[in-house]
């Protein structure tokens, strides 16, 4: 049997918020989810791009990753606020990170 530890959601939004600080991009929490276990979404802007989403996954492996659900292509950003109301619709425990960055150096991590 293997055993696989999960840090909690709550844990790694204020860990991605901490390293968007570093980057000097501005990073807000939009809504709030479940601290234990709710998925993570983000939204990445960049004002001269426009945005693009990602979303938590795991791959056929079952490893953590980050998924763009809407493409990897930029979008605008209403299309990306769309996006994100739906999921808020079916997910309530959903968190979403909103990433302001004007240099465009920001990527999400783990």
């Amino acid at each position: 049997m293997v055993l696989e530890y999960r840090l909690k959601s709550g844990l790694l939004v204020a860990a991605e918020i901490r390293r968007c600080e570093a980057m000097f991009a501005s990073a807000v929490v939009v809504h709030r989810g479940d601290d234990e276990r709710g998925q993570i979404l983000i939204k990445h802007y960049v004002p001269s791009k426009g945005a693009r989403i990602y979303v938590q996954s795991r791959d056929e492996n079952g490893k953590l990753i980050w998924f763009q659900p809407l493409g990897e292509d930029w979008i605008a950003e209403k299309k990306a606020d769309q996006y994100i109301e739906r999921q808020k619709g079916f997910d309530e425990d959903l968190w979403v990170l909103e990433v302001e960055d004007a240099k465009n150096v920001y990527e999400p991590e783990f």
